[in-house]
């Protein structure tokens, strides 16, 4: 009798035991899933509530509806900011993208010297742009910044260029900066697929007679597409969000000529204190963004 409550009792232990790995599984979710709530779709409907509301940033407030979107889109400061967003965010990707891959070739290979030219290139990135803004700030000065001084020694200008007084020049000031600063990240992305590509491949080429350029076009381009997309798609988001870079080093000057979307945003938030407005402004970016974003991953999908 009591084998047969044994052999009774082993299949509801097994019975049981199967929904073990599920609860286990979800354990382990559990803490993202509580984060990503917390911290990310929590926020997002605060801020939507708020930006139906005339919130300011000291006082009470009121339910307004959707004003604070048709004053968005009518305002023509952040019209403009939307346009030198896009502009600036089209001027500076494709060269990240080209200088990132050209170091990743550099540096893919294990001979010597590799490891210290990557530290270089990356070293940037990891000093950060806030930093290197900082430095910069300096260095573009009229007569007394290293730029002036170097483009006076070799004969180009007359050291006195006042590089962040004129919107065209101090944009492209930025635009070396920040490619200098953020190529070093798509380096590592690209990098780390190529060393993943096997080397049989590469040598099944040269035996086909393939050369450099052939081979970089027909074999290394097309496995390292989704870490190219994935490069791509993050110089997008950043550029869209970029502030620091041009708070510090033009303030959005002169005039409004290097307003960012974001700084637009921090403007109407903290200097004339309407954070529903600035909330409002906050969701069309983001809006903007996923089109965006969208609109690339339906351009680099995957074909037969």
């Amino acid at each position: 009798m009591t084998t047969h409550h044994t052999r009774s009792r082993a299949p509801r232990r097994r019975a049981g035991s199967l929904t073990h790995p599920a609860r286990t599984g979800l354990a382990l979710v559990l803490p993202a899933v509580l984060f990503v709530v917390v911290f990310v779709f929590t926020p997002l409907l605060v801020a939507v509530y708020i930006s139906l509301t005339d919130f300011p940033l000291i006082g009470d407030y009121e339910f307004i509806g959707l004003r604070n979107y048709a004053l968005a889109w009518s305002d023509p400061v952040f019209g403009r900011s939307i346009l030198y967003t896009l502009l600036y965010t089209a001027i500076v990707t494709g060269p990240i993208l080209l200088l990132g891959y050209a170091l990743a070739v550099l540096v893919r290979s294990h001979r010597r010297g590799a490891r210290l030219l990557r530290t270089v290139f990356f070293l940037p990135y990891i000093i950060g742009i806030t930093t290197i803004s900082f430095v910069m700030l300096l260095e573009a000065q009229p007569h007394s910044g290293g730029v002036n001084v170097l483009l006076k020694a070799l004969g180009l200008t007359d050291g006195s260029t006042a590089w962040l007084a004129d919107g065209p020049m101090a944009t492209g000031l930025i635009v070396v900066l920040v490619v200098w600063g953020t190529s070093g990240l798509t380096m590592v992305l690209l990098m780390s697929a190529m060393q993943g590509i096997p080397r049989e491949v590469y040598e099944s080429a040269e035996l086909d007679g393939a050369g450099w350029w052939r081979t970089e076009r027909d074999i290394t381009l097309p496995m390292v597409r989704r870490s190219l997309v994935l490069a791509t798609v993050i110089s997008v988001i950043g550029s869209f969000l970029a502030f620091g870079q041009f708070y510090i080093l033009t303030q959005g000057g002169p005039g409004s000529e290097t307003t960012t979307v974001v700084m637009s945003i921090y403007r109407r938030a903290f200097i004339d204190l309407q954070l529903g407005a600035s909330a409002a402004m906050s969701l069309i970016l983001v809006a903007i963004i996923a089109v965006i974003t969208a609109v690339q991953f339906w351009l680099f999908r995957e074909r037969d």
